[in-house]
């Protein structure tokens, strides 16, 4: 899933070395459309979603500046639907032509998680928590590259259910976490 080895130098922007703390907020900063907006540490718009279109086949993650960073195409096969996100590389390319970087599809192993399988065919899995939207992205060995949960005062008072805390860990591209974390909210209708 795009991670760094420890050895290796950081050179995106996208990645830290150390562990990030993202608040996701499961609304639009457009009026009345659907999407979600990620806030880093320091209270900082870092990605947003529009979703225009609820019955839209196709969403874009976006940096603060607008820039197009993935591409989400809902596949529709026979009863359920495979997700297939995107990565932009500056050009606009149709996404018809291009390779999908990561093929999110529901689990055959898993009941009622979700397989993430990227380009290199690196298997990851979004396990769910509960019916609510909270849930562990987690690799083959079952470590955990990010965690999302209801996000909570330092009182505990839960900030309610569109108000969400993402924890990525180290070495571990959070635009791409951000871009399953759309498609787990497109999947529950959310996004």
């Amino acid at each position: 899933m795009a991670r760094v080895f420890p050895q290796a130098a950081i050179s995106s922007p996208y990645m830290s070395t150390e562990r990030e703390t993202f608040t996701v907020w499961m609304k639009s900063l457009v009026y009345q459309t659907n999407g979600l907006t990620v806030y880093n540490s320091n209270g900082e718009i870092t990605y947003r979603v529009e979703n225009y279109d609820k019955c839209s086949n196709e969403v874009h993650i976006m940096d603060l500046h607008g820039n197009i960073l993935f591409t989400i195409r809902k596949k529709k096969l026979w009863l359920f639907g495979s997700w297939y996100v995107y990565r932009e590389c500056g050009s606009f390319t149709s996404t018809e032509e291009a390779k999908p970087f990561v093929r999110v599809k529901r689990s055959s192993i898993r009941d009622g998680d979700w397989e993430v399988r990227d380009e290199t065919n690196e298997v990851f899995w979004i396990l769910r928590f509960d019916p609510k939207f909270a849930f562990q992205i987690i690799d083959i060995h079952g470590d955990i590259i990010a965690q999302v949960k209801p996000k909570q005062s330092s009182n505990g008072i839960t900030l309610g259910e569109d108000v969400l805390t993402l924890e990525v860990k180290p070495r571990v591209d959070h635009s791409l976490v951000v871009a399953l974390v759309t498609v787990y909210g497109l999947i529950k209708g959310v996004v």
